[in-house]
């Protein structure tokens, strides 16, 4: 179960690491209203698809009636508004520099649910992380060029969205199943995204290289990723899901640096140094997974016979 989990775990980063990398090339040719109505609605087809098979059409029609309100709440703010900051962003930075800057997504967990979620507030040292997180992103989007300065900003609002977005869903959908979530919301936002992608599309076929962009960030980059990512807390736990923030940013800066050339100074490494030190005390991350493990421990003693039983 350990491997599997590993395994998942490094999918995901890939996955989501090499999202960036496809972004990046996606809007050299199309509107990012355009590209996020292609991916979520690939993404939504494919989860469609997987619904008769994992929950049923019954359960999935009464949940999604049950929590619609909520659903579309969620989907505007964990799905649409920052995958268009996302995309937006991308027409004006790096994207290594976006993945670095969306490393703060549990920094602006943990100061929402400070402000607004009294059931997860943190307290003590995860405080001293939040603080670490901010002067990282705020090295970061200071070091910009004039030009991109907004483009920074446009990747930090997507940051905040996020962790407003789960901070939501985990007070007002908890009994959803995760599959009719991520199924709800990539087609509530791929309606949200259609009126502008159809008047910002392209008058021409784009070119072979953004069209399979598209492809791989609806369906492995947005379908596959959400199962994995919901399987791993289903199977390994939130704490354990989350060290993906880890890994995103190094993946992320290793394709952009392979495959578009791009390069990174003291700033956006310092930066990272930040983020990541400022999510490890301000998400608990290092404590959950110490109870992980120790649980994982618990179990293997539980289970090794002892030598009165022989």
């Amino acid at each position: 179960m350990r491997r599997k989990n590993l395994i998942m775990l490094l999918g995901l980063a890939a996955i989501w690491g090499a999202s960036f990398m496809f972004i990046k090339v996606a809007v050299r040719e199309i509107s990012p209203a355009t590209l996020i109505a292609g991916r979520l609605g690939l993404a939504a087809l494919t989860l469609a698809l997987l619904l008769p098979f994992t929950v049923g059409m019954r359960d999935t029609a009464q949940q999604l009636r049950a929590s619609w309100r909520w659903l579309v709440v969620v989907a505007l703010v964990n799905t649409a508004v920052p995958f268009w900051l996302l995309s937006w962003g991308e027409t004006r930075i790096d994207s290594g520099l976006a993945s670095i800057i969306q490393a703060a997504v549990p920094i602006f967990n943990a100061l929402i649910a400070f402000v607004a979620f009294r059931e997860v507030r943190v307290t003590g040292s995860r405080l001293v992380g939040v603080a670490v997180g901010f002067v990282g992103v705020a090295l970061l989007v200071g070091a910009q060029p004039e030009g991109k300065v907004l483009g920074a900003l446009a990747i930090v609002g997507m940051a905040f969205c996020y962790g407003l977005g789960g901070l939501l869903a985990g007070r007002h959908l908890t009994p959803v199943k995760p599959i009719v979530v991520a199924f709800a919301t990539t087609a509530i936002s791929t309606v949200v995204a259609l009126p502008a992608a159809a008047v910002q599309a392209p008058s021409e076929m784009p070119g072979w290289k953004t069209i399979g962009s598209v492809i791989v960030l609806g369906v492995p980059g947005t379908a596959l990723a959400y199962l994995l990512f919901f399987g791993l807390i289903t199977g390994a736990g939130a704490a354990y899901a989350s060290l993906v923030t880890y890994l995103i940013p190094p993946i992320a800066l290793a394709y952009g640096a392979v495959f578009l050339d791009e390069r990174f100074g003291a700033a956006a490494f310092g930066g990272l140094a930040l983020i990541l030190a400022g999510v490890a005390l301000g998400s608990g991350v290092t404590v959950g997974t110490r109870y992980f493990r120790r649980g994982e421990r618990a179990e293997r003693t539980a289970a090794r016979p002892r030598s009165a039983d022989r």
